[in-house]
């Protein structure tokens, strides 16, 4: 008796279809459910810390903010195909041989880093992929489903739920468990028959009673056991994906792949696989029964839920108070190309935003131009305003034109023929005292600094006590993650020009320059005395302690920019090729 070699566990959603003789019947699928209880006991956080957590969430959802940094989703693969019961039927030929066609087997879900994605705010929730197609008469197989892939921001973390964690959702077999809770044993068995055969219309009773039928039965019982005590040992090493780096097909690294061919695009990270394809009745076709009636129904495709979460691959992170001047800051450096939100409040930034700083042989970088003032963004606008009104910027290119001169290369941009080294800087809302116990904003968001070479702390230095603001960025970048300080390189002092405003007769009082003057040399003292870190040398191969550089600077009038971006690069340089060595 010839029976098919890979059987697999049952199947929910079924299409019915009535084609070339080929009968498959209908069954209603269990709608996805939430586990109630973990398995066990788990410390849940005080009702006040849950409520502040999602206060600080909600007020990072503000002004239209579509920033997402993680993210849970609830992936279903897609479950294969039916088999078809049917016989061949022609001319002189009226009690032809078996016919049906197996099963397609269900897509695939693939987890694919993308470069040009910085959000997870385009990650579906709950994605689903294709069904395998039904086998259908006269020998035809059904269709395989196409994979799905879903694309993430370079710098996700990837984590699979565990099965105690109550935020995931009960995978196809707790499922099909929850579903036969209260049944009789008749009635369970009648169910688990209905969703693991198909059968020929009007024989079904007759079917359970011959003795090939039972044997199959057993077969495909021993194999299900068997792929569920291999689901089980594959979630003891839960998914765990860090893609900091971008996929790339074998074909595509191969410099002697053969020309004119097409190229494979890559699918990324295999996370849930597809229900099998059913088989159809010729695969039991044997001596003792000529006529087989029955098929089997496609498995169910894996279920798994996933923890998304965000670390961006960014440079270099500005980490300051509320108003300290790290969206000026930003702006300066980019030349106005980042269009960060400035204004004289505090928590304008609500989530991180990163930009990329071009810098040429000389040193010169986008914003290094004299002259050049980043006020705030409602003054800026009402500037851009009265322009058009006036009629000044009739001539100018829209954003589609300036897009296909680009493209064409003839726009000119000075900076991109003469550009030698370029990094990328990541602006944070602002970091307040016990901002670990979800005031303010929270911290949560500093997960898109964990991945930077290198912290730049920013301070208002026309505030009474700069010092104690750093002290108070540093225990909060500690209470975070322990460690997180050492990554701290630079102090920058902004807002310098205010401490020297101008006198009666137009002139910096002398007195006003030597508070500015005594301020700073207090901060450096500070900065010398308190917030050595110790850190890996230049090499990458010895622990040293070091020191961070202080630089006053005014971000609002691009003043002393040029050495703060030489540091970076520094810093960044130093930090890639440490990376590159090991």
């Amino acid at each position: 008796m010839r029976y098919p070699s890979l059987l697999r566990p049952p199947q929910k959603a079924i299409i019915s279809t009535f084609a070339a003789k080929c009968f498959i019947s209908t069954v209603a699928e269990a709608g996805p459910s939430v586990l109630s209880a973990p398995t066990e006991p788990r410390s849940q956080p005080p009702e006040d810390e849950l409520r502040r957590k999602r206060r600080t969430e909600w007020k990072r959802r503000q002004n239209g903010q579509t920033f997402l940094d993680h993210a849970i989703i609830h992936v279903r693969a897609g479950n294969g195909g039916d088999g078809c019961v049917a016989f061949h039927r022609e001319l002189f030929k009226p009690y032809g041989p078996p016919s049906g066609g197996n099963g397609g087997r269900g897509g695939d879900v693939y987890i694919l880093p993308t470069p040009h994605l910085t959000t997870l705010s385009s990650v579906p929730t709950r994605p689903r992929a294709q069904h395998g197609g039904h086998g259908q008469g006269t020998w035809q197989n059904g269709r395989n489903a196409p994979p799905l892939i879903i694309k993430v921001p370079l710098g996700t973390i990837v984590r699979e739920l565990p099965r105690d964690d109550p935020r995931r959702a009960k995978d196809e077999y707790e499922a099909e468990a929850e579903a036969l809770q209260g049944l009789s044993p008749q009635e369970r068995r009648a169910r688990m028959r209905e969703k693991r055969w198909v059968h020929y219309p009007e024989y079904a009773d007759d079917n359970a009673q011959r003795e090939d039928f039972k044997h199959a039965e057993r077969l495909l019982f021993e194999q299900e056991r068997e792929q569920r005590r291999m689901r089980r040992l594959r979630a003891e090493t839960p998914i765990y994906l860090d893609l900091d780096k971008p996929e790339e097909a074998a074909e595509a690294a191969d410099p002697n792949a053969p020309l004119g061919h097409r190229r494979a695009e890559p699918r990324g990270h295999l996370v849930a696989q597809g229900g099998a394809g059913g088989i159809g009745n010729p695969a039991f076709l044997s001596p003792t029964n000529r006529s087989p009636k029955w098929a089997t129904r496609g498995t169910e495709g894996e279920r798994i839920s996933l923890s998304l979460e965000l670390k961006l691959l960014a440079d270099v992170g500005l980490v300051g108070m509320p108003n300290a001047g790290k969206s000026t800051l930003l702006r300066a450096l980019t030349g106005g190309r980042a269009r960060t939100e400035v204004a004289g409040y505090a928590f304008t930034t609500l989530n991180p935003v990163v930009a990329v700083v071009r810098v040429a042989e000389d040193g010169s970088f986008d914003g290094d131009a004299d002259g050049m003032v980043y006020d705030e963004t409602w003054i800026e606008e009402a500037y851009e305003q009265e322009l058009m009104e006036r009629g000044a910027l009739a001539d100018a290119l829209t954003r589609n034109q300036r897009r296909a001169l680009e493209g064409r290369g003839e726009l000119g941009d000075a900076l991109a023929e003469l550009e030698a080294f370029r990094f990328t800087v990541a602006d944070n809302p602002g970091l307040i005292e016990h901002a670990s116990a979800n005031v303010g904003l929270g911290h949560s968001f500093l997960r898109s600094m964990e991945r930077s070479h290198a912290l730049v702390y920013v301070v208002d230095l026309s505030a009474p006590t700069p010092w104690e603001d750093l002290r108070v960025l540093r225990e909060e970048l500690e209470q975070y993650k322990p460690g997180m300080s050492t990554k701290a390189r630079m102090v920058v002092a902004n807002k310098a020009d205010l401490l020297a405003g101008p006198a009666t007769d137009g002139s910096s009082s002398e007195e006003q320059v030597a508070e500015a003057r005594a301020k700073l040399k207090r901060l450096e003292e500070f900065v010398e005395k308190e917030m050595r870190v110790r850190g890996e040398d230049a090499d990458g191969v010895g622990v040293v302690e070091r020191g961070l550089d202080v630089l006053p600077i005014s971000a609002k009038y691009s003043m002393n920019l040029r050495k703060v971006v030489r540091l970076m690069r520094t810093y960044v340089e130093e930090a890639r090729r440490t990376r590159s060595a090991s």
